[in-house]
C-alpha cells in the first residue's frame, strides 16, 4: 500500500488532496461528506472582510442609540437583520462543529483586501477549532495611482497582522499578478506565511452584447488553468521553505499527478468535487497511488521531480522553455500554410 502521508503547514495529512474553499463546506453535513469522500483536509468557504465590517457598523449604530444599561438586551433586538449580525457567529459555530465532526483538519478561510480589525477574527477562528488559517487576499488595484510597491506592502501587512494574532499556521492564497512573483513569495514567507496557495482566480466578467450588460460570475475551473500555478510551483520548489499548495484546474487524476511532479505539497480542488460529488476525492487519491506504484515511486520521490533544478537560474530556465515553445509552434503551424 502506497504511503501518501503528507506534511502541509506543519500539519500531518493522510494524503495530499485537500478540498479548497467552496460551497461544499457550507454545512456540517457538507464537511463530513468531503472528509468521508477521501480528502485529507477541508478549507472552509470564505468569511469576507465586508461581512465583518457590516457587523461592526451595525453594532456601532446600536451603541449610539442605546446606553450601556441596555447592552444585555441588544442581542435580542429584533430589527437587526441576521445577515448583518450573524455571519461571523454562524461561521465560528460551523468551524467548531465541523472540527468536532471529522478527523481531518479544518482550515478556516478569511477573504479580505485591507488591513483592519477583521484580521483579529483569525484568533477567534483558531479558538473555535481551525487547525490553520488561509488568507485569501483578493485585491485589484483599480486606482491607477496605487503603486506596485504599495500593493505588495498591503499583502505583507495583512499577513504580519494575522500571524501576530494566532498561533496556528497561516497560508496565503494570492494572485499571480506581481512584477516579481518569486520575490513576493520570499517576502511573504519572511512576513510569517507558513504556506502559499497558488493561485487565486481573478474575476473576469464577460459582456452580454444582446442586453449590453456586464455579466459577472464564477465558472468551474478547466484543467488548462493549472498550467500557470504549476509553472510557479516548479520554480519555487526548493527555493522557499513555505508549503506550496496548487489550486485550480484539477479535474482528473492526471491533474493531481502533474501538480505533485511540479512540486506541490498538496493539491486542492473544488470544481472536480462539485462536478462528480465529494466521493470523487477517493478516485483522485487512489489513482495517484496507482500511478506511483506503477512507476515504483514514493510520493516524496515524485514530488518536485519535474521542478526547476535548484542549481539552475530559474529565469534562464523559463526563458529557454519560452524560446523552445515558440520554435515548436513555428515548426508545427508554419507547415499548415
Amino acid at each position: 500500500m502506497t504511503d501518501l502521508t503528507t506534511q502541509y503547514l506543519g500539519l500531518t495529512l493522510r494524503n495530499p488532496l485537500v478540498a479548497s474553499a467552496g460551497p461544499l463546506s457550507q454545512s456540517v453535513a457538507g464537511i463530513k461528506s468531503l472528509a468521508d469522500g477521501g480528502v485529507a483536509a477541508v478549507v472552509m468557504f470564505s468569511l469576507f472582510e465586508e461581512q465583518l465590517r457590516r457587523e461592526a457598523e451595525a453594532a456601532a449604530q446600536l451603541e449610539e442609540l442605546y446606553d450601556d444599561s441596555f447592552a444585555e438586551a441588544l442581542s435580542y433586538f429584533p430589527s437587526v437583520p441576521a445577515s448583518q449580525k450573524d455571519a461571523s457567529h454562524a461561521y465560528l459555530k460551523l468551524v467548531e462543529e465541523g472540527a468536532a465532526a471529522v478527523d481531518v483538519p479544518i482550515i478556516a478561510s478569511l477573504n479580505g483586501a485591507s488591513m483592519g480589525g477583521w484580521t483579529q477574527q483569525a484568533r477567534r477562528l483558531a479558538d473555535a477549532g481551525a487547525a490553520a488559517i488561509e488568507l485569501n487576499i483578493y485585491f485589484v488595484p483599480g486606482d491607477i495611482t496605487v503603486t506596485g510597491a504599495a500593493v505588495e506592502e498591503r499583502h505583507l501587512e495583512i499577513v504580519a497582522g494575522v500571524k501576530s494574532a494566532v498561533d496556528v499556521p497561516v497560508a496565503v492564497k494570492l494572485s499571480p499578478y506581481f512584477s516579481s512573483l518569486g520575490n513576493m513569495a520570499l517576502r511573504l514567507e519572511q512576513a510569517g506565511a507558513d504556506g502559499l496557495v497558488l493561485f487565486n482566480r481573478f474575476l473576469q466578467p464577460d459582456i452580454d452584447v444582446d442586453r449590453v450588460t456586464v455579466e459577472s460570475g464564477v465558472s468551474l475551473s478547466p484543467p488548462v488553468e493549472a498550467r500557470l500555478p504549476r509553472t510557479w510551483i516548479a520554480v519555487l520548489r526548493g527555493r522557499i521553505g513555505a508549503s506550496l499548495a496548487g489550486t485550480t484546474g484539477v479535474d482528473r487524476p492526471e491533474d493531481v499527478v502533474k501538480y505533485i511532479l511540479a512540486g506541490a505539497d498538496v493539491v486542492m480542488t473544488t470544481s472536480s468535487l462539485i462536478r462528480r460529488g465529494p466521493a470523487y476525492a477517493e478516485v483522485l487519491v487512489d489513482e495517484l497511488a496507482a500511478w506511483l506504484e506503477d512507476r515504483d515511486l514514493t510520493l516524496s520521490q515524485a514530488r518536485g521531480l519535474l521542478s526547476v533544478p535548484k542549481d539552475t537560474p530559474a529565469d534562464a530556465f523559463e526563458r529557454a522553455g519560452y524560446v523552445s515553445a515558440l520554435e515548436k509552434a513555428k515548426a508545427t503551424y508554419g507547415s499548415l500554410r
